[in-house]
């Protein structure tokens, strides 16, 4: 059967750097950090005392505050990007048929700061386990896209996809197929999540994965650069509403960009390390390729995962090294991470909608806080550090990875009629 094409016809994010696509588009052109001490708890005993919190959000702008109160923040921000990518996308009852209507959506891990004030609440009380009835609706991972569906009435496929920081890229992928196998008209996808927490933060500090310069929150995440520590952790949520090419012409539709391929591997390596000659990095990227019918020359932007990590980002540009040759000297190489944070199960999507941006305005955000070379890097690559650079964006791609040695890749090209 002859495959369907694919656009994205609506962006939605809340994002450590802004609360919108129009703010967050600012904020990564000008090389906005969002890193700041941590305000949701006292950090006097932690390690790291800073993060990428989202700033100035109000549920209630969206729902009452008795439907807020059983929702997990991961959820609360996925409501609030998903309804400015279906407004965005012009969605109405009168031109979609809401069984063909799906939500697919990405979360590494859920409702974590949920399951952590019930089981400190329960540590607390006289052993009687008394939970919140809402404790199991409002943790688990598949929670978002449910809330999603229920409030605009899509009864197309939904459901969740985790593979830590790869979910929501994943999820896009999911939808991207759907969509071209001719399941769905329309489908809502992206990620969220809320892991700025006690646990959340002490847990990654104890695998020894966040950065610790708690004397320059700001400049902390620092990809690409020799004095990196560890990654910053983000919080917030993006949403993309995919739709069939006719079905997005029909409605008129206005439309961003088309979705080329995907593709997905696994390092098969270790539980958090990635593989030191980036064997799965350089398998996703060239299945995305073979799967988009592209070639390495045809690609001009790369998002990449771009923790901030001493091993993960040497790995990640030896492998695009390897796939791109001569032509990575070309590309524009960029780590918007840099400026939000890591926002974990996200951060494939809040990265997606930053490459279809670049291809929008023919801008390449740049890669902030760098300083000092680092001597395993190869000086020739473009990094686009510490300033946006304008470049004509016909084919962007974007990387994300995560723990256990989960790859996705997704790559996004101007609409060609």
């Amino acid at each position: 059967m002859a495959l369907k094409r694919v656009v994205v016809t609506g962006l939605g994010a809340l994002t450590p750097i802004g609360n919108n696509i129009q703010e967050y588009w600012e904020a990564l052109i000008s090389g906005k950090s969002g890193a700041a001490p941590i305000t949701y708890y006292d950090t006097e005993k932690h390690k790291t005392k800073f993060a990428c919190e989202v700033k100035n959000f109000n549920i209630e702008d969206y729902i009452d505050r008795k439907e807020a109160r059983r929702m997990d923040k991961f959820a609360q921000y996925a409501i609030a990007a998903s309804e400015e990518a279906i407004n965005d996308a012009g969605i109405t009852e009168s031109n979609v048929n809401k069984h063909r209507v799906g939500v697919i959506w990405g979360a590494g891990i859920g409702g974590l700061e949920t399951f952590q004030e019930e089981v400190i609440s329960y540590a607390k009380g006289d052993g009687t386990p008394r939970f919140n009835p809402f404790f199991i609706p409002k943790m688990i991972a598949d929670i978002a896209p449910a809330h999603i569906s229920m409030r605009n009435g899509f009864m197309g496929p939904n459901y969740t996809t985790v593979s830590a920081c790869a979910s929501s890229a994943n999820a896009l992928i999911d939808a991207f197929n759907y969509i071209r196998l001719g399941m769905c008209d329309v489908i809502i996808s992206g990620g969220s999540e809320a892991a700025v927490t006690i646990a959340g933060m002490g847990g990654f500090n104890s695998m020894q994965a966040l950065s610790t310069r708690n004397e320059s929150p700001e400049t902390a995440s620092r990809p690409f650069d020799a004095t990196r520590d560890g990654f910053v952790l983000g919080e917030g949520a993006g949403a993309l509403v995919l739709e069939e090419y006719e079905h997005a012409k029909a409605r008129g539709a206005k439309i961003y960009c088309e979705i080329g391929g995907g593709g997905m591997s696994s390092d098969a390596y270790h539980l958090t390390a990635p593989h030191p000659e980036g064997i799965g990095v350089i398998a996703v990227m060239q299945n995305c390729l073979n799967d988009a019918g592209m070639k390495p020359t045809d690609i001009d932007h790369i998002n990449t995962h771009g923790t901030s990590t001493p091993l993960g980002d040497v790995a990640e540009l030896k492998a695009i090294s390897a796939v791109f040759g001569d032509h990575a000297k070309t590309l524009n190489i960029n780590s918007t991470k840099s400026m939000t944070g890591h926002l974990l199960g996200a951060a494939g999507a809040i990265e997606a909608i930053a490459s279809i941006l670049a291809i929008k305005y023919g801008v390449v955000p740049p890669t902030i806080n760098h300083e000092v070379v680092d001597e395993n890097i190869d000086p020739s690559l473009n990094l686009t550090l510490n300033k946006a650079q304008k470049r004509d964006v016909k084919v962007a791609m974007s990387n994300t990875f995560g723990f256990g040695g989960h790859n996705a890749c997704v790559l996004f090209k101007k609409l060609d009629d």
